[in-house]
């Protein structure tokens, strides 16, 4: 092959299971190196027994090889690039700019990759000055988290930046901030505090209580309508009711309006 003449490296042979990407991170090259030293070879259709060629030369920007702002790491089962940047308090947007030409989505067990320890930008769940560091637990959402410990959706991802909300990890430590988020402090409730109970929605409460969804909402910024939790304390925006221009009365067996209005004129 014209590589095997030309090759600024050494020839390869194919082995089951190889791919162009394995191949560069197992002789410390970039896929794109590969591919410039192998014109016309098909990375898609590796032949066992096909002769290849691997350069050896520097690979473009730093990579797994070089890391001094950090340390190697070995890739582990289950690792990805979120759960390590939780574990060593960095960013994924940090541990890719370490690691040009690793494929985030595809790491394989046994791969050395660079973890920077250099400071990620902005405070992280390892820098909690203005509240708490908790432990995810199964089940907790943003959203959830917000409404037990009397915080906003908003606050909790300030808190935590580089934290994707949508795939929390059971074990995962993140802030939970406790001072008042900046922003309109949320109206007086002009009503009553009602308490949901299995089963409720937006839409029964306010057809039970002689409101409206918009209403309810209204009155507590932040609600999620679609996740109601059991135990959570939210306002029923109620009209004053009016004042009794008589006396009360208390409903007997047998009574009607027609008769009550006959007997008390």
């Amino acid at each position: 092959m014209s590589q095997a003449i030309s090759c600024p490296g050494f020839n390869y042979t194919i082995r089951a299971g190889d791919t162009f990407f394995r191949l560069a991170q197992r002789f410390g090259t970039t896929v794109a190196a590969i591919q410039a030293a192998n014109p016309g070879v098909d990375p898609n259709n590796l032949q066992i027994g096909q002769v290849i060629c691997i350069p050896t030369g520097p690979a473009p920007g730093p990579g797994p090889g070089r890391c001094p702002n950090g340390f190697l790491h070995t890739v582990q089962s289950g690792d990805t690039f979120f759960r390590l940047a939780q574990r060593f308090g960095t960013t994924v947007a940090a541990i890719q700019a370490a690691n040009p030409g690793v494929d985030p989505n595809n790491l394989q067990i046994g791969q050395v990759i660079c973890i920077p320890t250099g400071p990620a930008p902005g405070p992280g769940p390892g820098r909690c000055p203005n509240g708490f560091l908790y432990t995810i637990q199964s089940g907790d959402t943003f959203f959830r988290l917000a409404q037990r410990f009397g915080t906003t959706v908003e606050a909790i991802q300030a808190a935590n930046p580089g934290v994707d909300p949508n795939n929390l990890q059971i074990g995962q430590v993140i802030c939970i901030p406790t001072r008042p988020a900046p922003g309109p402090v949320p109206p007086v409730c002009q009503g009553f505090f009602y308490t949901i109970q299995p089963g409720d929605t937006l839409f029964e409460l306010a057809a039970r209580f002689g409101t409206t969804v918009a209403a309810i909402i209204a009155a507590n910024p932040g609600i999620d309508p679609n996740n109601l939790i059991p135990g959570q304390r939210i306002c029923i925006p109620v009209q004053q009711p009016p004042v009794c221009q008589g006396f009360f009365y208390t409903i007997q067996p047998g009574d009607t309006i027609f008769e009550l209005a006959a007997r008390f004129g």
